[in-house]
């Protein structure tokens, strides 16, 4: 998928079909929408193109940090990744000024994907009616989704953050169509788990939406292999300094220098809530029986 930052870089494209959204998370909902615009540019042998924000319009924290949104937005089949910075002057275009000037004008957009609850251009005025009465005047087809429910339940970010940070994996996972996961640098840290002998990769998460404090079972993406570990977030108590909420993460079978490297955390269960140790000692009792409870839990159901 080819990405484009800002809207100076933009050219016209061949019979481009828009998908235009946040897309923060790539949930249920938005993978229909994205899949729906893959699948109709390939049947007209046109371009298919999501037009997205960074950073959040509307200030929220992000599900997925952008360079992870974007490679889920290529999983779906997108040919293009337009990605528009949001900041002051742009929060400034009118509704009607942001469809003619870069949707019709600058990528020349024959036909607009969106979600029904879409809202756009200054003070947010623009939404699925001012679309359709544009759609009259410059030509181009619209297509509206409706908002998908489970259980009555409307599938939205909002909803999936909250069930992240209240710890709801599973239920967030359905919603996602995918593990809650974390993409992130791996950075130095202190080296305390490698004294104690288990080194883990510190990760710096992109600025997503964590879990709560705690021991969990995850699956480890590397250079698109899997691996199985042990992760931790939490800020450390055990040690006299407190620190911010940190994630590490214990690999099985993996000794490489990553450092500087991209790492997807998925998070399959939690093993248990984080708490301070009396000494180094007790600590390592503790984490020998995290991994010997996660190596079990992956030989039983996976």
């Amino acid at each position: 998928m080819k990405v484009i930052y800002g809207i100076t870089k933009i050219r016209k494209f061949a019979k481009p079909v828009v998908a235009l959204g946040v897309f923060d998370g790539v949930h249920l909902g938005h993978r229909r929408i994205l899949k729906v615009v893959a699948d109709k540019a390939k049947r007209i042998k046109g371009t298919s193109i999501a037009v997205t924000f960074w950073p959040h319009p509307q200030k929220e924290k992000s599900i997925y940090s952008l360079e992870h949104r974007l490679r889920l937005i290529s999983e779906v089949g997108i040919d293009t990744c337009i990605v528009i910075g949001f900041n002051k002057r742009f929060s400034q275009i009118p509704a009607e000024d942001f469809i003619r000037d870069i949707l019709v004008n600058k990528i020349g957009a024959q036909y607009i994907y969106v979600g029904r609850n879409f809202r756009f251009g200054k003070q947010a005025r623009g939404d699925f009616k001012t679309l359709n009465r544009l759609s009259h005047i410059y030509n181009f087809k619209l297509k509206l989704f409706d908002i998908i429910k489970i259980n009555n339940q409307p599938i939205s970010s909002t909803y999936i953050r909250r069930l992240i940070t209240r710890g709801k994996l599973n239920a967030a996972g359905k919603l996602l169509s995918r593990p809650v996961s974390v993409l992130g640098t791996v950075i130095r840290g202190t080296s305390l788990a490698s004294r104690l002998g288990f080194p883990t990769a510190n990760i710096d998460p992109h600025h997503e939406v964590l879990l709560p404090s705690g021991i969990y079972a995850v699956s480890v993406i590397f250079n698109h292999k899997n691996f199985q570990g042990v992760c931790y977030i939490g800020s450390k108590p055990t040690l006299k300094r407190q620190i911010e909420k940190h994630i590490e993460v214990y690999i099985f079978n993996f000794r490489k220098n990553i450092y500087g490297k991209y790492l997807e955390v998925q998070f399959i269960k939690k093993i248990r809530n984080e708490r301070k140790f009396r000494s180094p000692e007790s600590l390592i009792k503790q984490v020998k029986k995290d991994i010997s409870a996660v190596k079990r839990l992956f030989s039983l159901h996976f």
